[in-house]
């Protein structure tokens, strides 16, 4: 197990696949980091992603025994996740693992305890939390700017890949559930979870999907997913009791807009009758955009896990943060499941469900099953 407080960590990078060349590289700029290895089966795609200052092998035991090593970052399907992620906590390294955690609830449990039960850093890469715009809303909710939180509405749409194993909800809603985790106070909720799917296209899986969550004091978070759409759009809506954030992703220019507009109600008695009056009324106030940083999120993101491991605490996006989403995911496979009317209910398996790629783009990771 590392012990080390102070300089860089020495880090590998498991997978060289779709998400593997970006964490070699920001791993590789870091001055929290030395790369030392990049593991993958295919050893000529290792040799082009690491370049020809670093390390490469096909062997994760190779990895996981290497005294320079003292963290991990796996970027392979996910439902390698599991197993890998427990063989590098048992050798005592820390962990960064590609969302999703993993393929099911109980598995994504299961690596969560080993690292507690190990003292390890078990971290999730939720990239967007560690864009400057996520982490400005994150900022501006955390402080009362919006006041009291009452709706979410998250729409990411746009003309995708129909995926051959996995629903649309489980490929796009990630991203959307891992930013409410990051920023709603409470994180993301788990319980009460609707899921409402429809594939009119007849591809035996949900190409469109809306999933809804309670929020407190009767408030209610939406996310719609689309593969569909021939437009493409990415933005969140939180509504709060003071001010409204509206965050468009697409809009360089302006990803972050503050609205001071909103309703209030006001309630009265009505003289000689038990009911009461509601009084409503209208604010129209200035409309702003927040200065932001330029910086890339995965930068940011693999200082935060070097920070962690530092200072012996938890990651922003821990272990934890990754199973919370693991859990809506599941609750709203099964509320697809419980709906015999849904025409494509044949296709969802009983088991753990199907697990989506990174940012629901087609990988090309290699199982790192059998790896010497």
């Amino acid at each position: 197990m590392s012990t080390r407080t102070t300089g860089p960590l020495g880090i590998a990078v498991i997978g060289a696949g779709y998400w593997g060349p970006n964490l070699v590289r920001n791993f590789g700029a870091s001055p929290d980091w030395n790369l030392e290895l990049v593991c993958d089966l295919d050893l000529e795609r290792a040799r082009r992603v690491a370049g020809p200052h670093v390390e490469v092998t096909d062997s994760v035991e190779r990895v996981l025994d290497d005294p320079r090593i003292d963290a991990v970052a796996i970027a392979t399907p996910a439902r390698t996740h599991h197993g890998l992620a427990l063989q590098a906590l048992s050798a005592g390294k820390h962990v960064l693992v590609e969302k999703p955690l993993a393929d099911s609830v109980s598995r994504g449990r299961t690596m969560v305890d080993l690292a507690d039960a190990q003292g390890l850093v078990l971290m999730t890469d939720h990239t967007y939390c560690y864009t400057p715009a996520v982490q400005k809303m994150r900022e501006l909710v955390g402080s009362g700017e919006l006041g009291q939180v009452h709706f979410v509405d998250s729409v990411r749409i746009n003309l995708g890949l129909v995926q051959p194993d996995i629903d649309v909800l489980w490929d796009l809603a990630p991203h959307d559930l891992a930013i409410l985790d990051f920023v709603l106070p409470g994180g993301l909720p788990t319980t009460g979870i609707g899921a409402t799917g429809a594939d009119p296209i007849g591809a035996g899986r949900a190409c469109v999907g809306h999933l809804t969550l309670p929020l407190p004091d009767d408030g209610l978070a939406h996310v719609h997913v689309n593969w569909l759409s021939p437009t493409k759009i990415r933005q969140m809506v939180i509504g709060g009791s003071r001010r409204t954030l509206v965050w468009d992703d697409l809009n360089p220019q302006q990803r972050l807009s503050i609205y001071d507009r909103g309703v209030d109600l006001a309630r009265t008695s009505v003289a000689g009758a038990d009911r009461a009056a509601s009084s409503v009324s209208y604010r129209l106030g200035d409309t702003w955009s927040p200065a932001l940083p330029e910086r890339e999120a995965l930068g940011s993101m693999v200082g935060e896990f070097a920070a962690a491991i530092h200072e012996g605490r938890p990651a922003l996006t821990d272990g934890r943060s990754g199973l919370r989403v693991l859990e809506v995911l599941e609750a709203a496979s099964q509320r697809l499941v419980a709906r015999p009317e849904t025409s494509y209910d044949a296709a969802v398996p009983a088991g753990p469900p199907p697990v989506p790629r990174q940012g629901g783009a087609a990988t090309s990771e290699p199982v790192m099953e059998g790896v010497r």
